[in-house]
């Protein structure tokens, strides 16, 4: 005995023989549609495995540690040009880094970094006088006088906002040369910087008399 045909409840009938085959198209149009899908993701995550591996089996050493400046080498090889260049002589344990040490044009400058995160640059400008220290600080006429280490210093008040965040500075003449010491340091501290400086200072006064 012939199998009535399905009735399809949307349509309140049996299906026609091309509605059947349009139904089954269209199932398995999505049949193949969610296998494709699903194969996407599985492979997806394939994918992400193997980056997570990589990532984490390929060896990463630390970046080389930068090298260290050490300016009485860099003033050394200078000789020939300029005849007497200072070198401070920052004690060891002072905790100073020395960021940038280079020679521009008649000028030799030595940047420092204190431990209290400022900077301090000492600069020596070869023939040249307090003009020079008033150009470098953009203007800035000495406000002061102070002693330190049997040399007589300018003392300047730079505004900050108008020098590269430079706010005090300590100049003197030593013979032929000015030496400057200027940056956002502390003025206690630049003066423990002009102490230091201060032998060198009084030997090239002395190498010009």
């Amino acid at each position: 005995m012939a199998k009535e045909p399905r009735v399809v409840a949307e349509l309140g009938r049996p299906e026609t023989a091309e509605e059947t085959a349009v139904r089954k198209a269209a199932n398995s149009k999505a049949y193949r549609e969610s296998q494709s899908f699903r194969n996407l993701v599985i492979a997806m995550l394939a994918t992400l495995a193997i980056v997570v591996v990589v990532f984490f089996a390929v060896p990463r050493g630390e970046p080389a540690p930068r090298a260290a400046i050490d300016p009485a080498r860099i003033a050394a090889e200078a000789t020939d040009q300029y005849p007497t260049v200072i070198v401070p002589s920052v004690p060891e344990d002072a905790d100073w880094a020395v960021n940038q040490a280079q020679f521009e044009g008649a000028e030799w400058h030595i940047v420092y970094l204190p431990a209290d995160q400022s900077f301090l640059r000492f600069a020596q400008g070869f023939g040249v006088d307090e003009t020079w220290a008033a150009q470098v600080l953009g203007g800035t006429a000495p406000t002061d006088e102070l002693v330190i280490g049997d040399v007589t210093w300018q003392v300047y008040e730079v505004d900050p906002s108008d020098n590269a965040n430079v706010s005090y500075a300590l100049g003197t003449q030593a013979g032929p040369d000015h030496i400057l010491l200027y940056g956002s340091s502390t003025p206690e501290k630049t003066a423990e910087a002009a102490e230091i400086v201060a032998p060198d200072v009084r030997a090239l006064v002395e190498e010009s008399e």
